[in-house]
């Protein structure tokens, strides 16, 4: 069979970076082929030259063997190739069927019919296995995972022959993702084809047909079969190494017991860094106690909507608790305030780092620093060469590449802003770290480093509260696990006397019980 899309020795370069170097890739009618490397290995600017975003320096493409320029997105969509970003690219005040049609608005002799709008609109929703969204609903006011939906709902309302997928379940739970396979394969059965890119390599295995891996912007493999390569060749492959164990060790040792004075009776035990007593939000989660020590790593697993990341906002003050309260070494926390958080030692590494923790268009310098400006400010006047210094010790801790201060954080790839969020918090000297899905959208090599950074840092006495939709990060990285289901805690356990199946069980169906 003839591929449906043939690109051939594309080059693209940038100032100061050559992302793509001569570049094939092959793309059959009816298949799923899955596009894997590092972040920075060149993923997501040949999907952008895939989808005319962006324009190759050198190559070929060819489109059912014919030769075509992709000058535009527009160019791209009227041959039916249609592309879904990490990023989601809705507009939040603008209504489901408004953003489902937005560039090819249903109208007749010039004027918008938002009726049909919205009458496609369920029909979109409702194939894509979701119509209980309302069409006439602001996006802004969506869940991720629903805005996922509309993406892809969005993608669907064109005559789509080629779909490509960027990460598309970074945001979504186990039921979910099979509902976005279930979609997939409705897809392919049709003839439709689809370049699905994902860090998650046990995806690659269920969904996958095909698999091409860049490195460096080069191809280092192109059609490998998807269920039978070994994952360590592939890991091997992406990275230039192989990596054996992802998690690092646990420590086992138990901290020292106290010695009490002679006729003092017992000594009581340490005083937890944080504490959340009786801490809630009406519809969110219930009146939660929490306890987290010095050293600690505290996983939250459950559930898109669970509530974890509320539990984490609420903690941080950036939501006002309904009921209970936050204390940090004993004491209480103005409730609802980021300031008095920030200045008790908690930081926070947001869910959308992007949208809520980095400076995009900034220096790598300036986003490490702004939390910490004032201790570089002498009478009013900052010191930028102190700033600068003090930054780039903190990201040269943390391997930073490329290791360049003065770099906009914006051309990083996502583990490398990751590390950027956290040099922040280790630059303050912060206590407690909250984590809210730290490897969304990192491949698997950062994965390792980020791994080995919260273990370390966990060593060095920071307590870490986590995070993740994967349960197998949660269960690799804590100590302890709380297990939520609608916003309540439904079982808590050391993490080494849980497994995957008995977690997934527990978020589905689990009863109140610690």
């Amino acid at each position: 069979m003839a591929p449906l899309l043939t690109m051939t020795g594309i080059t693209k370069s940038f100032p100061g970076v050559r992302a793509l170097d001569g570049v094939d890739l092959a793309v059959e009618a009816g298949e799923v082929h899955c596009l894997l490397g590092q972040n920075g290995a060149g993923k997501s600017t040949l999907i952008k030259v895939l989808a005319g975003a962006h324009q190759p320096d050198e190559g070929r493409i060819e489109w059912r063997e014919e030769p075509v320029r992709l000058s535009n997105p527009v160019a791209a969509m009227r041959l039916g190739i249609s592309t879904i970003y990490q990023e989601l690219d809705l507009v939040e005040h603008l209504s489901v069927a408004e953003n489902i049609f937005l560039g090819h608005e249903i109208a007749r002799h010039g004027l918008v019919r938002p009726q049909e709008a919205r009458h496609r609109s369920t029909e979109l929703l409702g194939r894509l296995g979701h119509p209980e969204i309302d069409p006439e609903v602001l996006v802004g006011r969506l869940s991720a995972a629903h805005q996922q939906v509309v993406s892809m709902a969005r993608a669907l309302s064109h005559d789509v022959r080629l779909l490509v997928m960027d990460e598309p379940s970074a945001a979504l739970d186990p039921d979910e993702v099979d509902n976005l396979f279930r979609i997939v394969a409705d897809l392919t059965s049709r003839e439709v084809a689809v370049v699905y890119i994902s860090h998650r390599l046990e995806e690659i295995r269920r969904i996958g047909d095909r698999v091409s891996v860049l490195k460096d912007g080069r191809v280092a493999a192109g059609g490998l079969a998807a269920r039978t390569t070994d994952t360590k060749q592939v890991v091997a492959l992406m990275t230039g190494r192989e990596i054996e164990r992802p998690f690092p060790p646990r420590r086992h040792e138990e901290p020292a017991p106290t010695t009490p004075a002679p006729g003092s009776g017992p000594a009581p035990p340490p005083t937890p860094v944080l504490r959340t007593e009786g801490l809630a939000r009406q519809g969110e989660f219930s009146p939660l106690d929490l306890t987290l020590h010095a050293g600690e790593v505290v996983g939250l697993a459950g559930l898109v909507g669970s509530g974890r990341s509320e539990i984490l906002e609420t903690v941080y003050g950036a939501r006002r608790p309904t009921a209970g309260r936050v204390l940090v070494d004993g004491r209480p926390l103005r409730p609802g305030s980021v300031p008095a958080a920030v200045r008790a030692g908690i930081g926070l590494a947001p869910e959308e780092r992007k949208a809520q923790a980095l400076l995009m268009l900034e220096s790598v310098t300036r986003n490490v620093s702004v939390s910490t400006l004032a201790r570089f400010a002498t009478g009013g006047w900052l010191d930028r060469t102190r700033e600068r210094q003090a930054a780039h010790a903190g990201t040269r801790d943390l391997s930073l590449s490329p290791d360049d201060p003065d770099r906009p954080v914006r051309t990083l790839s996502g583990g490398n802003q990751q590390k950027v969020v956290l040099a922040r918090w280790l630059l303050r000297e912060c206590r407690v770290l909250l984590l809210d899905e730290p490897t969304r959208g990192v491949d698997v090599g950062a994965r390792a480093e980020l791994y080995a950074l919260v273990r370390r840092l966990a060593e060095e006495g920071v307590a870490v509260l986590l995070v993740s939709s994967e349960v197998p990060e949660v269960l690799g990285l804590a100590d302890r696990v709380l297990v939520l289901r609608e916003g309540q805690v439904v079982h808590t356990a050391p993490a080494q006397e849980l497994d995957e199946h008995r977690v997934l069980d527990l978020v589905m169906e689990g009863s109140a019980s610690c």
